[in-house]
């Protein structure tokens, strides 16, 4: 009895093909995009990772402490001046609050002005409100 060579395998060239949808669509275009579409889809992150990047580029931690401005301002300062003044931001230390009228711009101004500033800075630390700026409006 004579051996038969076992047939050889078939070894194909290029890359290994992928599902049928991506054969078809290499078809359809005439050329096979597959292994370049792969190398530059965007890999997954972790939203820990992105979190901090959108929160910053959002500026929400600045929303954020002129909400606790106002949250404080609104207990700890007299209700009266409450009622007439409403802090409007922060930026760079300076806290400014907008005034409905003049008479009362120039009573806080004059008599409040360095209470309200000691009560806020009390409360947040000299660092974060270092001066106010009363306007009307």
């Amino acid at each position: 009895m004579a051996l038969i060579p076992k047939p050889f395998r078939k070894y194909k060239l290029g890359p290994p093909k992928g599902d049928a949808r991506q054969r078809i669509l290499a078809q359809w275009r005439g050329v096979d995009f597959a292994p370049i579409e792969k190398g530059q889809a965007m890999r997954a992150r972790k939203a820990s990772e992105l979190l901090p990047k959108v929160l910053k580029d959002m500026r929400l931690d600045n929303h954020r402490s002129d909400a606790e401005v106002v949250k404080v301002w609104n207990n700890l300062i007299d209700p009266m001046i409450v009622a007439h003044a409403q802090p409007t931001g922060i930026n760079k230390g300076t806290l400014f609050v907008s005034v409905d009228s003049s008479v009362w711009l120039n009573e806080i101004v004059r008599y409040r002005r360095k209470e309200i500033l000691d009560r806020l800075q009390h409360s947040f630390g000299r660092d974060f409100i270092t001066k106010i700026s009363f306007r009307v409006g």
